[in-house]
């Protein structure tokens, strides 16, 4: 039996050799890969800046933590968040004491609906976090016309999209943050991972300092004090180099992330074109059985990475289909089920039904692979799995 897993690694020689070069130079802590990373990927994303830190999470709590300090944000303030996304999208908001506030979810799309944001917006909101699912760009124009009508900040949760674009401009770009994932089975893998990007020099300091235990700017970095000549500054260094001077947390990633991170941003653009051909190959298989399933579409301004391939079952129960690609290697996931979480509904109560896509979505919406790592022949099988269920039924 084939196994069709969702994600995909492959370390080629490249990133074999650039983590051997970062044990053979006896350092982990952020050093010239890193630098690298962040650099290259902020270029890839049309920001000034990217910071690197341990994973997409801790991404998302840095952004919203100096948002609130920069901007005076208040405990239990309001964060709008998307009703279908991953569950870390709101956790960070209740760690950082903040209130998120649901909005529902487009139809065809799956990210958060425009034309839904603003009646949920109230005196306390402060914070949209629009979230680009599954390779997918959320739509920007409204959401950036309802943030500067209102007052809000944007942070971007593109944790499963890069190297999209909407309307030519990259996601990561919008928002005064952004934030993305390189754990496993997302796009850039590198285990750990995460990065968030900005334009702003200070939102940048601000990251690498709550990412860092709070440490003062001054010594952010252990090579801070390497090229220091003014005999002023360094003993400045000196003495504030244990200096904690904001809340911070031990979100560190280290040299060996980043060199895996480099390889495989090197070889991004064949990666992602791989995708989009796997995902345009299953979609023209599939067409057949579109009066059941509602396959993958996306708006001519916007491209699509393909993070994951969503399909929603347009009717009947979804778990007797989920359970005979399971049966036959496909391996699969709900689509991002939020609202009716145990842990949710016991804070937030029974509100799915509040939001009718988000409901739909939960009951009947799943995904699957469409990764570099599969062949025709994969493709093929998975089509054909497909086919013998809806043939049998």
């Amino acid at each position: 039996m084939k196994r069709i897993e969702l994600g995909y690694l492959s370390i080629d020689d490249k990133g074999r050799s650039y983590v051997n070069d970062v044990l053979n130079c006896n350092r982990l802590s952020a050093g010239k890969y890193m630098d690298a990373f962040e650099k290259r990927f902020a270029k890839e994303h049309d920001c000034r800046h990217a910071v690197m830190c341990n994973s997409g999470t801790s991404a998302l709590q840095i952004a919203l933590a100096a948002l609130m300090e920069k901007y005076g944000f208040r405990e239990g303030d309001e964060v709008l968040v998307p009703a279908v996304t991953f569950i870390a999208t709101s956790n960070i908001v209740l760690q950082n004491r903040m209130t998120p506030v649901f909005v529902d979810v487009d139809p065809l799309c799956y990210n958060v609906d425009p034309a839904r944001v603003e009646e949920r917006i109230t005196a306390k909101t402060k914070v949209i976090i629009p979230v680009h699912l599954f390779g997918l760009p959320c739509e920007m124009d409204p959401v950036l016309a309802i943030a500067e009508r209102h007052g809000l900040k944007i942070i971007e949760d593109s944790c499963e999209t890069m190297f999209a674009r909407y309307k030519g401009r990259s996601v990561g770009s919008f928002g005064e943050m952004a934030c993305f994932s390189t754990y496993v089975a997302h796009l850039l893998v590198t285990g750990v991972g995460g990065l968030i990007t900005t334009q702003s020099d200070e939102l940048c300091i601000m990251a690498r300092s709550i990412l860092g235990h709070g440490r003062d700017p001054i010594y952010l970095n252990i090579d801070d004090d390497d090229s220091v000549v003014d005999n002023a500054e360094f003993s400045e260094i000196i003495k504030r180099r244990f200096s904690f001077v904001r809340m911070g947390y031990s979100y560190r990633a280290t040299e060996m992330e980043a060199a895996l991170g480099l390889a495989a941003l090197e070889k991004a653009t064949d990666m992602i074109e791989r995708r989009r051909h796997n995902a345009a190959y299953l979609i023209q298989g599939l067409k057949g059985h579109e009066h059941y399933l509602q396959l993958p579409s996306w708006p001519a301004h916007s491209t699509h990475s393909f993070m994951m391939f969503p399909i929603v079952l347009r009717e009947g129960e979804r778990e007797p289909l989920v359970n005979h690609l399971e049966r036959c290697g496909i391996e699969t996931r709900f689509m991002f089920p939020l609202l009716n979480q145990p842990y949710y509904r016991s804070m937030f109560g029974e509100i799915e039904a509040m939001y009718p896509v988000a409901r739909w979505v939960n009951r009947q919406g799943f995904y699957i692979g469409c990764h570099q790592g599969l062949e025709k022949a994969d493709l093929d099988y998975i089509i054909e799995v497909f086919g013998e269920y809806f043939e049998k039924g």
